[in-house]
């Protein structure tokens, strides 16, 4: 999974776009195209806080946008020799698609043929807008295209550096760079970690980050997901074997465990082990001693455990699904991931980072998103998180065949349609009613914390661990919940 942070070297390389250069030094480059000098006086003096230019023809205006490279263009279609039809104005839109791919080109129209926005959409340009121009709102729109051609050039600007541990981590969410700092400090200790998080946030990468920052970083990262293999075969893949310990086994075996020593163990999905399974590890990660299946010589393993779930592990050790024991030892620390959903605008800059890398394989110019698709992205609710988002946008990329990805080719279904208005509401049968979402979460929320707090006896601190989120979190949950009385309940005193 890819991750989020980062990391730039000590002297940038100089922008591969040059529309990125007056981005980063602040000079956010305007040009304005129309055949009315009054109306580019007027527009100039209500953009007096851009770098303004202004042609008032094709070939002037093409002469410009290659010597300044802007980063947004206001160009009315109707140009001369032919103001009258649209034909001049695609013609330079086209160019300048060609000569500078980047720039956000907002198209002006007097004419009221819907043709003509429809032609300028599928060759590139940005947004559209009708004349009678209103300095307020074209104001609005030109601002948002300098909004996201500024995070464009941000996520064109990231260069994983090589040997620094989570250089793929790109964010600009408080909570997912907090979450980074947890791991560089965290990384150089012993302690072992339990990383908490929907599928598709990145564990895997954090876990990654945390080995590579520590002292085994010279050692073996060794990762198994636990939910990926049979139970039958999860054993020996942990512990390894004997030859003829089993049908089959025709030869000694190392294990998962065993090939970690030294390095890291990154044991994925633990929420979903066997029940049977946990007792043998907890031993093993109370003894850091090992016997493969079939074997009597215990053997010493030196390894750091990480592990990760998006298992609920007080719902599961409140049904007997999960070992309480096994939590303590395995949540030394609890670090919990945020979900795409609750990152901001972390969704337009890894889409536009997945888009850029999927067009580099294919060998295209770097895409970018329409207007209806960055809604579309906005509006999604991410369910699988940053892994979803890498497949759908590098999907709109292969079966794409312009420059320009539309709310269309990202297919997000009935999140695309944010211009029609909310889809009609299904029609339940009565004999089946079915409670709120939200209701239920928060039900189930109450439950697990209730289990939790029973389970370790009125201990606040006990409880959020077996929670496996962080203290103030759960006084969080309490105070908007029935349980509110219980939190009164001093830690380690009974209930």
């Amino acid at each position: 999974m890819m991750a989020e942070m980062r990391a730039q070297p000590d002297q940038p390389p100089a922008a591969e776009h040059p529309a990125d250069d007056h981005l980063a030094a602040g000079r956010a480059c305007l040009l304005l195209v129309d055949d009315d000098p009054a109306i580019l006086r007027q527009l100039k003096w209500s953009f007096d806080r851009y770098e303004v230019l202004t042609a008032t023809d094709r070939a002037s205006a093409l002469r410009l946008v290659r010597a300044h490279r802007p980063a947004v263009v206001s160009l009315d279609l109707g140009l001369p020799p032919a103001p009258a039809g649209a034909t001049v104005g695609l013609a330079l839109l086209q160019e300048i698609m060609t000569v500078a791919p980047t720039t956000k080109v907002i198209v002006v129209s007097g004419s009221e043929d819907r043709a003509d926005a429809r032609a300028a959409i599928a060759q590139g340009a940005w947004d559209f807008y009708q004349k009678p121009i209103d300095a307020g709102a074209l104001g609005l729109i030109v601002e948002r295209a300098f909004h996201v051609a500024r995070l464009e050039a941000e996520t064109r600007g990231l260069r994983p550096v090589a040997g620094q541990p989570l250089a793929g981590l790109i964010t600009d969410d408080a909570g997912m760079l907090a979450v980074a700092r947890m791991v560089e400090r965290v990384a150089p200790t012993p302690v072992s970690v339990l990383l908490l998080g929907e599928s598709g946030t990145g564990k895997e990468l954090l876990a990654r980050g945390l080995h590579e920052l520590s002292q085994r970083a010279t050692g073996p990262f060794v990762a198994i997901n636990c939910a990926a293999i049979p139970e039958t075969l999860l054993e020996s893949e942990l512990f390894g074997h004997e030859k003829g310990a089993f049908t089959g086994a025709s030869q000694q075996v190392k294990g998962k465990i065993e090939l970690a020593h030294g390095g890291t163990l990154f044991l994925d999905e633990i929420g979903d082990m066997p029940v049977a399974l946990q007792a043998k590890l907890l031993r093993f990660v109370e003894q850091r001693q090992i016997e493969r299946l079939g074997g009597r010589v215990p053997i010493d393993v030196d390894v750091r455990i990480v592990c990760a779930t998006h298992q609920p592990l007080a719902v599961r050790i409140a049904e007997g699904r999960f070992r309480q024991d096994l939590l303590y030892r395995l949540a030394g620390l609890t670090i919990e991931l945020p979900p795409l959903r609750a990152r901001g605008d972390d969704v337009t800059l890894l889409a536009q980072h997945f888009a850029d890398a999927q067009a580099a394989k294919q060998g295209k110019p770097p895409p970018r998103f329409a207007a209806d698709a960055l809604t579309a992205l906005r509006a999604h609710p991410w369910p699988g998180n940053v892994r979803e988002l890498a497949n759908v946008v590098q999907r709109a990329v292969i079966l794409g065949n312009g420059a320009m990805i539309g709310a269309a080719e990202l297919g997000l279904g009935t999140f695309l349609a944010v211009a029609s208005g909310p889809a009609p509401e299904p029609i339940l049968p009565a004999a089946l009613p079915v409670p709120a979402l939200k209701l239920v979460r928060e039900q189930a929320e109450q439950r697990a914390v209730a289990a939790a707090i029973r389970h370790a006896q009125g201990n606040l601190t006990h409880a959020a661990k077996l929670l496996g989120i962080s203290r103030p979190t759960l006084y969080t949950i309490l105070r908007r919940s029935e349980l509110e009385a219980q939190a009164t309940i001093e830690p380690g005193a009974a209930p």
